[in-house]
């Protein structure tokens, strides 16, 4: 599980805004990208490269 100190700080890459963790919790959702960012080894991947689309009632 990813620390709530370090999801507070970090933020989207492509577009600077907030995110938030995936309902599964194997990702960090960019709402107004509609990017989902892996998180691997509880280490987030933020590369934009690497997000992937965010699909329908992913985000909650």
């Amino acid at each position: 599980m990813i620390n709530k100190d370090l999801l507070d700080i970090l933020a989207c890459p492509k577009c600077k805004g907030p995110i938030k963790l995936n309902g599964s919790a194997d990702g960090l959702v960019c709402e107004k990208c509609r990017l989902v960012y892996a998180i691997r080894d509880d280490i987030p991947v933020m590369l934009v490269d690497e997000a992937r689309p965010l699909e329908a009632g992913e985000g909650s």
